[in-house]
């Protein structure tokens, strides 16, 4: 079924919010309930009107004979004008005037588009700013072909609304509506997506409903958005279940709808979910999910909605007719934090209780290692298992922002502990039973680190984002100083070097990751199913060995030495022989050479490499050419 573009709103209470533009006419809707008038100002005509107020404290005007692109604010009681709340670009940046957007005018190429079935997703996160020198959504565009011939169909970015400044990471957003406007205009992501979408790539954002930036809101000026009484980890929290929240709830809702519709969007992947309190008889969650579904029913096309939580409850991927909230998928952090600390042998902070290569099997095997919220996050018990929640639900990685982003120097994978360790490490994650996610420039060796960095006007918010995250290090025990977040150095050197893609290694390190994702595509039993079709996992370290069977009997072997030395092993997989198919120590990979045979049997001895990673065929199931 091709795609369909639907005009609804969500539930028989929910109203449109914003500036709805269509042939000529504007509606203007801004929900201030606590407003005893409202003006629409458009200053350039040097024009106001009143706006009426209905139920639920919502106030309207319509105005014919409008141009596209007219720029407008809203007059609140106290002759104060600020933004629409609810903007879909602010082309002068946070405290500029909003501007009409005509989006039907975009023409649009991806009719037949129908999206892709979750298993068969492979991520790719980027930052717009930091992906390319450019730092548009032109310049990712220009990149989709180059990312497609790789074997990536998903593309996820990171937060791409109104934020504060021209550089951020994008999760201190304030106009959650609006395409940031040192990116590009409205059109340029509409341009991205539609060229995502006839390369046969998925296109996802990253959304931040939990809190907002600490400069340039005005969503408080119209209505308890984000009350001061309700303090979280990044300053106030949502209200979803105060007086007045059924406000809050509806321009959420409004704004999923309005990403996936306006946009195309493939799914929104949801930052820190569990900070979202909720003790409404119906939990925001659950209908954030609910119009999801619905949806993608109504245009018949897979949409997704994917959680982030650094805390694991089984309720968040429980369906809702079952007591969950419903989501598709989530990143699962107990994996990353599983492979990063047995490979850079690092346990400060949140890697204090990983490091064992029992973890990196239980994750492999189970999902979670961890299970609970804050504050009762405690390892799973042996007896308790979540293998009845589908692989294909969990989004693994060895490598994101936050868990580059987060360190003291923004140190990727490789610079940390090598290119071998972070070949094994891409191995681990591409071939794992769930949905592979890469970071950018990890599939070429990128070595420039991604750094937090802002931009923020006011000096003493710049002072005070400087000494929190110099407190926000503390359990680390880093080394160094802080890099400046404020200054443009940080950012700049945070930029991808794409010449370095183009180097001899650059180029050996990408045939690696194409000879990974080609082999995940080529067999079933390197995806994810409900199984995780891991036939047996052994130990014997420090070498992990996964046996894996598909459902036409296809049989393969995975090796992997987790240390930083060469060791000698016996082949433990019954049968064969068995061919090697992928070694990450060959020369053609960049790696120091290989140490192992190309034909293995079971009880054969073997020395494998440092941080080798190779995978082996059962013979007799699969041609070895």
């Amino acid at each position: 079924m091709p795609f369909v573009s639907v005009r609804f709103s969500f539930g028989v209470k929910a109203l449109y919010v914003g500036a709805d533009f269509q042939d000529g006419t504007c509606r203007f809707i801004v929900w201030a309930p606590n407003q005893k008038r409202l003006t629409l100002v458009l200053p350039k005509e040097n024009q106001y009107f009143s706006m009426d107020k209905s139920a639920g404290g919502y106030w309207t005007t319509t105005i014919e004979g409008l141009e596209a692109d007219t720029r407008y604010l809203y007059e609140l009681d106290n002759k104060t004008q600020t933004p629409d709340p609810a903007s879909h670009y602010q082309p002068e940046g946070v405290f500029g005037a909003s501007q009409v957007i005509d989006h039907d005018v975009f023409r649009w190429s991806d009719q037949q588009w129908c999206g892709l079935d979750l298993k068969d997703l492979i991520f790719y996160e980027l930052h717009v700013g930091t992906f390319t020198q450019e730092g548009t959504l032109q310049a990712v565009q220009n990149r989709i072909k180059t990312l497609r011939e790789l074997g990536i169909n998903a593309v996820e970015l990171m937060p791409i609304m109104q934020f504060s400044g021209k550089r951020t990471w994008g999760y201190d957003s304030v106009f959650p509506f609006a395409v940031h406007n040192s990116y590009g205009e409205p059109n340029g992501l509409k341009a991205l997506v539609n060229e995502c979408h006839n390369q046969g790539v998925a296109l996802f954002v990253d959304c931040v409903y939990n809190h907002l930036g600490p400069e340039g809101s005005c969503l408080n000026n119209y209505g308890p958005y984000f009350p001061s009484t309700q303090l979280g980890r990044w300053g106030a929290s949502i209200n979803l279940d105060g007086p007045q929240s059924e406000g809050v709830r509806n321009y959420f809702l409004e704004n999923l709808f309005h990403w996936l519709n306006h946009y195309h969007l493939d799914g929104i992947r949801l930052d820190a979910v569990l900070s979202m309190h909720d003790k409404s008889p119906r939990h925001f969650l659950v209908e954030l999910n609910e119009k999801t579904h619905a949806y993608a029913k109504t245009t018949g096309r897979k949409t997704y909605l994917i959680a982030e939580s650094g805390y694991n409850i089984p309720q968040v991927l429980t369906p809702i007719d079952k007591g969950g909230f419903g989501f598709d998928a989530q990143w699962l952090d107990d994996f990353q934090h599983a492979v990063f600390a047995l490979l850079t042998g690092e346990h400060e902070g949140y890697y204090g209780d990983y490091g064992r290569i029992e973890d990196l099997a239980e994750t492999l095997t189970e999902g979670f290692v961890f299970v609970g919220d804050e504050p009762n996050y405690k390892r799973k018990r042996p007896e308790e298992s979540y293998r009845w929640l589908a692989a294909d639900q969990f989004i693994v990685f060895s490598q994101n922002h936050d868990q580059v982003g987060n360190r003291l120097l923004g140190e990727r994978l490789a610079t940390l502990a090598g290119f071998e360790a972070a070949k094994l490490s891409a191995g681990i994650v591409l071939l794992s039973p769930y949905v592979p996610l890469l970071f950018m420039g990890e599939e070429y060796g990128e070595t420039a680190p991604f750094q937090f960095f802002v931009d923020y006007q006011n000096k003493t918010l710049s002072e005070a984002v400087r000494t929190g995250r110099k407190k926000e290090f503390a359990s680390f025990h880093w080394q160094g100083e802080v890099p400046d977040p404020q200054s443009p150095q940080t950012f700049e050197q945070s930029t991808l070097s794409w010449q370095t893609r183009n180097t001899e290694q650059g180029q050996k390190i990408l045939s690696y990751y194409h000879a990974l994702i080609e082999l995940r595509r080529k067999h079933p039993l390197f995806q994810p199913q409900t199984q995780r079709q891991i036939k047996h996992l052994y130990i014997k370290k420090p070498v992990l060995f996964v046996h894996k069977q598909s459902d036409n009997a296809v049989e393969a072997g995975i090796i992997a030495n987790c240390a930083n030395t060469p060791t000698r092993y016996t082949f433990p997989f019954e049968g064969g022989p068995y061919v090697k198919v992928l070694d990450s120590a060959d020369f053609a990979y960049a790696g120091l050479g290989s140490l192992l045979p190309t034909l293995a049997n079971s009880g054969d001895t073997h020395t494998i490499g440092a941080f080798n990673l190779a995978v082996f065929l059962k013979q007799s199931q699969d041609d070895p050419s």
